[in-house]
């Protein structure tokens, strides 16, 4: 998990009051809701709905728009843009002409001023944004009149366009309060196709369709997205007709497939599924027990029997069907050779079978997050493997409050991953810099030749330079994992069939918000019946 990763906090407590408040408008024979009404069950909520502070950072947001959005098939579109930004011939300056009479849903009109004051306000020191690093390349915004923004780089940062997503937020409001703490993190004002009406913390976010927007009311009158962090209760409300739709695990999915009344839909993902493997720890700092660790896994295995054939093996974070794959870095399973490197570095085996190395045992703790059965399932996994080799891992069920704090030196079931450019996820996940900084480099991983090669990739608009230096990356991580990385998974949702229009997009790992078959909630109509 990285710091764009949203984090449950659903409590047993909190489940038991979501329950109540979702049969209240539940139907048992037509689903949750009316025809005008959609309640889908996602696993994680945001901390904060600010912009400002990260949330929908990738798109989709719902409360907000961005200046680009993405179509179904994940290319650039206009949003609060009218037109796809003109890029000077250095690569330095992307302009944007704004559409004109969008209004924030107070009324207010939104403006070029409004972007000037959501850039400049994530760059700002005091902003609490843990994902800023992302506009590094940013010297400058500027607004020309009401209605045309243009930007200046520091470099020419090729996939810049595409952090131009970002939601928008209004000056007006956000700007009169404390940027990190104001009303406006859990009140906010946008200009997206739906308005916030209620956000229950660890129960629920309920919404309305916005009738100002520019792009037109939408359908779907009343959106509930509701925060079930336990796969199998989600499972169950989904069934019982609480739920119109919920994302689910593969084994939990494949319980409805004959169900008449509803379609699964499969969204490729970039999501991987990792182990990280603490630098400052005895164990998982050697750089022979990673390249052990990493030979001992069977990914073929965790895919067929884990993920139920949804999903393919992962040996870094970009997924083998990518043009950003380096063929030659996949890593069969091989514990015969796993066991010699482990011989050859030292650490010998004892009277139970676990290696010791200088009087270390060759053992360490494995988190996963509480409910999250795909993550339990990928840490036992990866203990029975592990001690195959000779190494105990001991599994240990947490929320990310108690996990944090022990991430220095434990390891973590980890995940990310991001479909739109390269540098989105390896940057945070990899960068020795970052060590340390949230969920940013969890591992606290220091390679200079991975430093180097992102940080040249970064700075480049030659795509032959780029795939140069993401292909260094990727071969480092077979000579020094610094994480164990085991599958790519597609995700699955199990909707009901009452609404036209639904269609998945290549996904990111934080998914359920605004991903799923709702990323363009937006646009569904009523089945005629």
């Amino acid at each position: 998990m990285t710091a764009r990763t949203v984090r449950g906090t659903a409590t047993a407590t909190l489940a038991a009051a979501l329950l109540i408040g979702v049969t209240a408008c539940s139907n048992p024979t037509g689903g949750a809701a009316g025809a005008d009404s959609a309640v889908v069950g996602i696993a994680t909520e945001p901390e904060s709905l600010s912009p400002l502070l990260g949330y929908g950072k990738d798109g989709n947001s719902k409360i907000f728009d961005g200046l680009l959005t993405h179509d179904a098939q994940m290319k650039l579109k206009p949003a609060l843009a009218e037109a796809l930004p003109e890029v000077s011939a250095d690569g330095r300056a992307y302009t944007y002409t704004l559409r004109q009479g969008v209004k924030f849903s107070d009324g207010a009109p939104f403006s070029a001023k409004d972007v000037v004051f959501t850039y400049r306000t994530i760059l700002d020191a005091k902003t609490n944004n843990a994902s800023k690093t992302e506009l590094d390349a940013v010297e400058g915004v500027e607004a020309r009149g009401d209605h045309q923004v243009v930007f200046t780089l520091k470099y020419p940062y090729a996939p810049f366009a595409e952090r131009t997503v970002l939601p928008i937020a209004p000056e007006h409001i956000a700007g009169r309060q404390d940027v990190n703490s104001g009303d406006f993190t859990t009140r906010p004002v946008g200009t997206g196709p739906y308005l916030l009406t209620a956000w229950s913390k660890g129960e629920k976010l309920s919404f309305r369709a916005n009738p100002g927007h520019w792009g037109g009311e939408p359908a779907v009158k009343k959106f509930t997205m509701a925060v079930i962090k336990d796969d199998d209760v989600r499972a169950t409300r989904l069934r019982s007709g609480e739920l119109d739709a919920a994302i689910l695990p593969p084994n939990l999915a494949k319980g409805f497939e004959k169900d008449p009344a509803r379609t699964t839909y499969a969204a490729k993902t970039f999501d991987y599924r990792n182990v990280t493997l603490p630098t400052h720890h005895k164990v998982t700092g050697d750089t022979a027990v990673r390249q052990a660790l990493d030979l001992a896994v069977d990914r073929q295995a965790m895919v067929g029997t884990l993920l139920e054939g949804a999903g393919k093996p992962a040996y870094g974070p970009v997924p083998t069907d990518s043009p950003w794959f380096t063929p030659g870095t996949e890593r069969a399973h091989d514990l015969d050779r796993a066991k010699k490197i482990l011989d050859d570095a030292g650490w010998q085996p004892g009277q139970d079978g676990i290696r010791a190395k200088d009087g270390v045992r060759a053992a360490f703790p494995l988190w996963y997050t509480s409910g999250d059965k795909i993550r339990q399932d990928h840490a036992l996994a990866f203990a029975s493997d592990a001690k195959k080799a000779g190494v105990e891992v001991t599994t240990e069920a947490g929320t990310w409050e108690v996990i944090e704090p022990r991430m220095k030196t434990d390891a973590v079931l980890a995940g990310g991953g991001s479909p739109a450019d390269p540098d989105f996820d390896q940057y945070l996940l990899l960068t020795s810099s970052l060590g340390g900084d949230g969920f940013n480099n969890m591992a606290r991983y220091d390679n200079p030749a991975v430093d180097q090669a992102l940080a040249e990739a970064r700075r480049s608009a030659d795509p032959a330079v780029r795939k140069a230096a993401y292909d260094t990356v990727q071969r480092e991580l077979v000579k020094n994992p610094g994480y164990v990385f085991l599958t790519h998974i597609d995700h699955l949702y199990v909707v009901n069939d009452k609404w036209d229009g639904l269609t998945t997009q290549i996904e990111p790992h934080d998914h359920g918000l605004g991903s799923g078959p709702w990323w363009n909630v937006e646009s569904w109509k009523p089945k005629q019946k």
